[in-house]
């Protein structure tokens, strides 16, 4: 929660800030986000799944549009991917560290700036922040995670008497990411004031794990054959120590992630291909109605007259292992789980099929969204505007890296390592520190430290560690210290944690 100084603070620079700056038509909004869906599996990013399960509908944003080949999540796992971007804040500052926090009600967010200024807002669909959602006009949410057919949602204008946390919705018959579809339309459509701009977050469940594919696309794989990743059958031999324990292997998956029963006898490649290909079948056949929705709304768009001044962002609150190195889930730092899907149409702004490779981080969303809404960007986000790179303008100001960290240590699930580091375009340095600092949710044993490094241009796989190789002796010690530079200037110094203190004092320089 945000302490009496804190909130004065918020208040006073919230407030006083004369956010609007133009007067001109502004655009609305439409804010799509799936779970978990990486990359690789929308076609417009041409990877190994690209003719496989082609996704034409997202296509359409990149073709009438942008799509970003460089943006990343800041803490690659859904409840603190969500803070961020709503706060474009990290989590050490928004206060949303792991899945077992709450964001705070008090706290302003892009939602509450934008309806404080003129917009009509709402939000659908997964909302995973706990506490109700703020500065929005109508909420309809699933109940925690959602189920993928017939979810329970918790709406705003319910009539059950309960808080946000203790209702228990109201069951709606169908399939999850249809009926956030169809519900999106309908606000739109009946929204109160039409003269208003609006924003809407339209938030799928998919394609969040058990990946249950409506029955229109529960077989349309069955008898295609999934391209493997090269390093499917990753032995970790470079890696740290910390391998030995996570629990992200395609091994470790259950029954009810690949719906039939779980051989025992299977060698442990044998086993690895044998899920991968049962596992991608039914994430995809979530992804194609995750596509097929997006086709439904952006027909609405047009059929309406509502395309030419409506932003359309298509993303991904994180990145996923597709069974790259034999992993699923995300909270590393390799480049499947940390990179987003990013597109966006906006025609009167963004040229057809742009490109762009600027490092981009979740945080900048909601700086960017407000300045598309003629809104000034108050001070205490802590990301930037992007919309100029979206017009094809060069920012030769813009940053050159990412810091990303994951405090979910040794979490319940896959008992993955808390760690930290820094993304140029050459370099990737990752600092296992593997502790859970108190935090909650974050488990211990605390673990030894250790480092990797991975040369991006030569080895974009990660798949040699290059942390011990002495010829990399002085980059490193660079990597370090632009680490600690990232690390001052977006103020993550761990002012209440000693053991961190001491990991860094007794390990950075290792």
């Amino acid at each position: 929660m945000l302490n009496k100084k804190s909130l004065t603070l918020f208040s006073s620079v919230f407030m006083a800030t004369p956010f609007l700056y133009g007067q001109q038509q502004r655009p609305n909004i439409i804010y799509i986000m799936s779970d978990d869906h990486a990359a690789a599996a929308v076609s417009a990013y041409g990877s190994r799944l690209s003719e496989v399960l082609p996704t034409p509908n997202i296509d359409r944003l990149y073709l009438e549009g942008i799509r970003f080949d460089n943006c990343y999540a800041t803490n690659s796992i859904s409840t603190p991917s969500r803070a961020c971007i709503l706060t474009g804040q990290y989590s050490h500052i928004n206060q949303v560290y792991t899945l077992s926090d709450k964001l705070d009600k008090t706290r302003p967010t892009l939602a509450t700036i934008l309806q404080q200024n003129g917009y009509s807002t709402a939000v659908i669909g997964k909302w995973h922040l706990v506490t109700e959602p703020q500065g929005f006009d109508y909420y309809s949410c699933f109940v925690g995670q959602g189920t993928y057919f017939n979810p329970r949602f918790i709406e705003k204008d319910r009539t059950d008497s309960l808080g946000f946390e203790e209702s228990k919705g109201k069951v709606y018959n169908g399939y999850c990411t249809d009926l956030v579809t169809n519900k999106t339309i309908e606000w739109i459509s009946n929204r109160t004031d039409k003269s208003k701009p609006f924003f809407i977050m339209c938030h799928f469940k998919a394609t969040h794990r058990p990946w249950q594919p409506a029955e229109r696309f529960k077989h349309i794989l069955d008898s295609v054959v999934i391209p493997e990743p090269g390093n499917l059958l990753d032995t970790y031999e470079t890696r740290g120590k910390y391998t030995d324990t996570l629990e992200m292997s395609l091994e470790n998956m259950v029954e009810s992630d690949l719906k039939t029963p779980i051989p025992s006898d299977l060698p442990r490649d044998a086993h690895r291909k044998w899920a991968y290909h049962l596992y991608m079948k039914d994430y995809l056949g979530c992804v194609a109605g995750i596509d097929d929705n997006v086709g439904k709304l952006l027909s609405y768009l047009k059929k309406s007259g509502l395309d030419s001044n409506t932003i359309v962002i298509y993303t991904s609150d994180q990145g996923f292992f597709l069974g790259e190195h034999g992993w699923f889930d995300k909270r590393l730092m390799q480049e499947e789980s940390i990179r987003m899907p990013l597109l966006i149409r906006y025609p009167k702004e963004i040229k057809p099929e742009s490109q762009n490779s600027s490092f981009l981080l979740n945080i900048d969303f909601a700086p960017t969204l407000l300045d598309y809404a003629g809104i000034k960007v108050p001070d205490w986000m802590q990301g930037e505007s992007f919309r100029k790179i979206a017009a094809g303008k060069e920012n030769i100001r813009w940053r050159n890296a990412i810091y990303y960290r994951y405090w979910m240590h040794n979490d319940f699930w896959h008992r993955s390592v808390a760690n930290l580091g820094i993304r140029t375009d050459k370099y990737k340095l990752i600092f296992y520190y593997g502790a859970p600092l108190g935090k909650k949710g974050a488990r211990e044993p605390s673990l030894v430290p250790e480092w990797e490094l991975y040369d991006l241009k030569n080895d974009p796989a990660e798949m040699n560690n290059l942390y011990n190789n002495p010829l990399y002796k002085i980059e490193i010690q660079k990597l370090k210290k632009e680490l600690l530079k990232l690390r001052k200037k977006y103020n993550d110094n761990d002012p209440e944690s000693p053991d961190m203190k001491r990991i860094m004092n007794e390990y950075f320089w290792k």
